[in-house]
């Protein structure tokens, strides 16, 4: 399938993965009844947003693009040697505008709200004084490098040729949304450059851009090292894992 339809196909995923999980966290994570009932989903509401987006859309664009829906998930794929890399830049660039243009969307819904002042923190991804819990650079760092580490281990696992045929979306969504759980009072959790950079560009204050660079550079070192691991403990000439066949 030519490049213009697979990079079009990541672009809506991670339209999908931006506007339900970020979304969720903006409109449902707290949210009030008129009569002050709490009734918001929280960070595991969250965590399974995350989880279902991605779930459903590399069900939905899997069999088109493969469903990256993440830079880190494309990069991870070419280091293990699972993907082209001359359709790595058009697969990033697809993403990121999906990013944003799902971000954009998010802020004309949430700014037509009754008494509407600001943006807020927008679901962005942020350390030190803008991490939910208050975590330092360095533990944000790390959180993110050793969790996208362990999410493109599961990918380039799930979708070995050996693996299970067709589990690998609901393989994928649980990790996210385990990942997630872990990770939303580090970070917010990002483990995707592309998600970290579309609600940036909208959160208030303009306090999440210059952070941005965490959120791009953990991740990519975390999928990079996946790749290399796995393709290193996943040798070419070993036998079927058991049970798989």
């Amino acid at each position: 399938m030519n490049i213009t339809k697979r990079a079009s196909a990541e672009f809506l995923g991670t339209f999908w993965l931006v506007f339900g999980g970020c979304g969720s966290a903006i409109f449902a994570a707290t949210f009030l009844t008129p009569d002050k009932y709490p009734a918001g989903i929280g960070f595991m509401g969250v965590a399974l947003a995350f989880g279902l987006t991605v779930l459903t859309g590399v069900y939905a664009v899997g069999h088109i693009s493969g469903g990256h829906l993440n830079p880190a998930v494309t990069i991870g794929l070419w280091v293990g040697k699972r993907f082209e890399g001359r359709d790595v830049i058009p697969y990033i660039i697809a993403q990121c505008i999906g990013a944003i243009a799902a971000a954009a969307v998010l802020y004309v819904i949430v700014s037509g709200k009754s008494g509407f002042t600001g943006t807020g923190n927008f679901a962005a991804n942020g350390f030190g004084d803008h991490s939910p819990g208050g975590y330092a650079l360095l533990s944000c760092f790390i959180a993110e490098a050793v969790l996208t580490f362990f999410f493109l281990f599961v990918i380039l696992g799930t979708t070995d040729g050996r693996a299970p045929v067709g589990f690998a979306p609901l393989a994928i969504g649980f990790c996210l949304t385990l990942i997630h759980l872990i990770s939303i009072p580090i970070t917010n959790t990002s483990v995707n450059p592309a998600r970290s950079l579309g609600p940036a560009l909208f959160a208030q204050g303009g306090w999440a851009i210059p952070q941005l660079w965490l959120f791009w550079t953990a991740p990519f070192l975390g999928a990079i090292i996946a790749g290399i691991v796995y393709a290193a403990v996943s040798r070419a000439d070993a036998p079927p894992i058991a049970g798989n066949h």
